[in-house]
């Protein structure tokens, strides 16, 4: 396995040792990372071939077939690509699929294991499958994380005499005294309860310190790039796709897709985008799971979270560190007394995920979530749905303009994007090119957010409805 990244250098012939039988050599433009680690970066400018082909083992985090790193154009971000080799012994097909991932997660949610994986479930059925992970997320790396920040650093201090270096410094000391005061109301607010062993609020200090001292370390970059929902959609997923046609090569240039609650989010924006402007926006299809432009009429629990987002904004912190207090409450979710087991349901129904799995979902999937990005995803609960930067573009407005057909799916129980939700976007594109279906049934089995992508029953109930519908729109 080789950890790629695109660059306009040499020209390589990539072959991936692991499988048994190695599928057909690609002609690909790729720079081949230094092994210390995914994160360390050389700018070394390849000259020749023999020069820059090293075979370097993958992190062991990535359980892909190769792992790409995509530039985003002006900007200092690589991305990371998850891929996952079609099986040689399935039907061949004539498009690559791209998968798009939900707020704050990596590529883990879609490859929880062998047994239970969306990607590796969609390359065994012949696509080229790949897992995008968007800037700030899981593998995704920036020039910062690639050793070149202290230069950085040290020019802006000479330039400004040393302030730059002195409010970042300041920026993360408020953002850390925020986070840890959280965590300490957290606690309060546990103990008002119900009283849980003594030693359990003793594990959630610990967990918290650990954690808390991880996050530190990405503060260098958290305070000096922030982002918001239309970076993704106007620089990132682009880059992508276009990297992805370099080297699979559709013979009409489009890609399938599909999109877990923001990456369904996403996809649905491009295709309003493209429907507005009267461009091809480079897909033969779309499949959205467990998302909407719109959640005005639905229940969302997400609304319970609206009174936050401007103080987060006033108190100037830039992020927000899901991942952290997710690993932190969860034994108090999961074990006796329970005291927050109501959060489990959020991400899936009772008895869908074996418990490993969920575990290792809360634990290795969640990262941090920009507050940029919260302030713009929460205009899909205000008139007019969700809307860009400027305030002035309401995708839902022209989502109707689409020609790509679309396969929306809901879960009977989603506490985040209730069905009516995924509804009041699909009611809006024609009726000839969408179709909607709902998991679960009403005595059970039941669905949750993520039991779409990687509950113990999807692979028999989810993935074989995907995989009609991509068949369906594969055909050149």
């Amino acid at each position: 396995m080789f950890v790629l990244g695109y660059q306009n250098g040499a020209v390589l012939h990539i072959n991936n040792p692991a499988r048994s039988n190695p599928s057909p050599r690609v002609r690909v433009r790729v720079r081949v990372v230094p092994s210390r680690a995914l994160y360390a970066h050389r700018g070394v400018t390849e000259k020749k071939p023999s020069n820059v082909v090293r075979n370097k083992p993958k992190r062991k985090i990535c359980t892909a077939d190769e792992l790409h790193y995509v530039a985003v154009p002006n900007s200092d971000w690589r991305l990371a690509l998850w891929r996952y080799l079609p099986s040689p012994t399935a039907p061949q097909r004539n498009h690559p699929l791209l998968l798009l991932s939900g707020i704050g997660t990596n590529a883990i949610g879609y490859d929880l294991s062998p047994e239970y994986s969306f990607a590796r479930y969609m390359s065994g059925q012949g696509f080229d499958t790949w897992i995008l992970e968007v800037r700030g997320a899981g593998l995704s790396a920036h020039r910062v994380e690639f050793g070149e920040d202290s230069m950085i650093a040290s020019a802006n201090a000479k330039s400004t005499g040393g302030t730059t270096l002195s409010r970042e410094s300041q920026s993360k000391s408020q953002l850390m005294e925020t986070v840890m005061q959280s965590s300490q109301r957290l606690s309060g607010l546990l103990n008002e309860g119900e009283e849980p062993d003594a030693l359990q609020f003793f594990d959630l200090q610990e967990r918290l310190s650990t954690s808390l001292a991880d996050f530190q370390k990405q503060l260098d970059l958290i305070v000096k790039n922030d982002w918001d929902f239309d970076h993704y959609l106007e620089e990132d997923v682009p880059a992508v796709m276009e990297y992805i046609r370099t080297l699979s090569k559709p013979k009409d240039g489009k890609l399938l897709a599909v999109g877990h609650s923001m990456g369904g989010i996403l996809l649905y924006a491009m295709l309003s985008r493209c429907g507005f402007e009267g461009k091809d926006s480079g897909f033969a299809s779309v499949t959205t799971l467990a998302s909407s432009l719109d959640y005005r009429p639905s229940n969302s629990l997400l609304r319970l979270l609206l009174p936050l987002s401007d103080p987060i904004q006033a108190l100037n912190v830039p992020v927000i560190p899901l991942g952290t207090f997710l690993a932190a409450i969860h034994p108090f979710a999961s074990r006796p007394p329970y005291v927050l087991s109501w959060l489990k349901l959020l991400i899936s129904a009772p008895d869908m995920m074996h418990p490993e799995l969920f575990e290792k979902l809360i634990f290795s999937n969640f990262g941090n979530i920009p507050t940029k990005l919260i302030s713009q995803l929460t205009t899909v609960f205000q008139e007019g749905g969700l809307c860009d930067r400027s305030g002035t573009f309401f995708y839902k407005d022209h989502i109707g303009k689409t020609n790509v057909p679309v396969l929306a799916l809901a879960a009977d129980q989603d506490l985040i994007c209730p069905t009516e939700a995924v509804y009041e976007t699909v009611k809006l594109i024609p009726e000839h090119l969408v179709s909607f279906k709902v998991f679960g049934e009403p005595r059970g089995p039941h669905y949750a957010h993520y039991d779409l992508v990687g509950s113990r029953l999807a692979a028999y109930q989810v993935y074989p409805c995907i995989i009609e519908f991509l068949t369906r729109h594969d055909m050149t």
